[in-house]
């Protein structure tokens, strides 16, 4: 776990914090998560970097051995940001219907329009959502920051192995509280 630096121009990117994801078992109690990417976007908000919050609507629609997940059918509330956040209007919303939010949203142009060179990362799940992210995010050329404690997984094995195995090879990780110290000598 080591956070070098934080360029001048980075967005805070939190994905699918929303009531149908986080209703299901987690591996990790999800109130330190949620309270995490909490104070991450209000962080970010303060120094005037962007803050992009990502929910889900649906599935891709290919055949898998678990079933067409985007032919599923969800609750009218599934989609809605958690009050936490504390969505605000400067904030982006980016919906997608894959695991990754930079795939069909325009979540790359926003990006390059915002002149940002560098992400946080943190939501869930990690092996999914937020791995998936990254490495979108790697390819596109930014750096890559991951908080660690603002994010987990329907298991812990799949968790660890994002955590352990494939996050270092995609950027940076660290915790909430290295990010937000990070943040204060950002300029």
């Amino acid at each position: 776990m080591t956070i070098t630096t934080l360029d001048a121009k980075t967005a805070l990117i939190v994905v699918d914090l929303q009531r149908g994801i986080v209703a299901s078992p987690k591996a990790h109690p999800i109130e330190p998560v949620v309270r995490n990417a909490a104070l991450l976007a209000d962080a970010f908000r303060r120094r005037g970097l962007p803050v992009v919050l990502v929910n889900v609507t649906g599935g891709a629609p290919g055949r898998t051995d678990q079933g067409n997940s985007g032919a599923r059918e969800y609750p009218a509330d599934f989609a809605e940001l958690l009050p936490e956040l504390n969505q605000q209007p400067a904030d982006h919303l980016v919906t997608k219907k894959t695991w990754g939010a930079f795939t069909g949203t325009g979540l790359g142009a926003l990006l390059e329009d915002l002149a940002v060179t560098q992400v946080v990362l943190c939501g869930v799940a990690t092996s999914i959502g937020v791995e998936s992210t990254a490495r979108s995010a790697h390819e596109a050329g930014l750096n890559v920051t991951l908080a660690l404690d603002a994010m987990t997984d329907l298991t812990l094995n799949a968790h660890e192995n994002s955590v352990t195995t494939i996050f270092p090879r995609l950027g940076e990780t660290g915790t909430t509280q290295e990010i937000l110290e990070m943040l204060k000598t950002t300029r």
